[in-house]
């Protein structure tokens, strides 16, 4: 794969600033997904948030999943990473399964839903939806966007 910079990422004295987040793409023995509705604004993604400062990836995780979804994960690999061009986040998704808990609803999310891989194409975006199917198949993905949609190479 050819990579080129862009003149923005040339310019001198120009300090990148991102914010990390991470996510846990979460399936049962049946094969769904753990999706919210966000509170905020409605959009169906899966459960995560930014990471904190003292926080391993894994530890933010479990912790977003559980706050979220009151579901308890056991964390597993790293299944991808995203970034957003537009708003300079990189999101790194893990797969998890489920070890305990129970659905409930957080101040972050108004729903907590399992769904099929149908379902999932039918209510969560894109940019979001790739995230889960990504989870599934075997090794690590990179891809960017700009918000809606994947730019080349993803």
């Amino acid at each position: 794969m050819l990579l080129h910079m862009s003149n923005n990422s040339r310019k001198s004295g120009s300090t990148p600033r991102h914010s990390v987040s991470v996510a846990g793409a979460v399936t049962d023995s049946e094969g769904r997904f753990l999706v919210i509705r966000r509170a905020d604004s409605g959009a169906w993604e899966l459960p995560g948030g930014v990471l904190e400062l003292a926080e391993t990836p894994e530890v933010g995780v479990w912790r977003e999943v559980w706050e979220e979804t009151g579901v308890e994960v056991e964390v597993g690999g790293l299944s991808g990473v995203y970034k957003n061009l537009a708003r300079g986040i990189v999101a790194l998704v893990f797969r998890c399964r489920p070890v305990g808990g129970a659905l409930r609803v957080s101040e972050e999310s108004s729903e907590v839903v399992w769904l099929t891989a149908d379902e999932v194409g039918e209510r969560v975006a894109e940019v979001f939806a790739v995230r889960l199917f990504d989870a599934v198949r075997d090794g690590v993905v990179v891809r960017s966007h700009d918000g809606w949609v994947f730019v080349d190479g993803s």
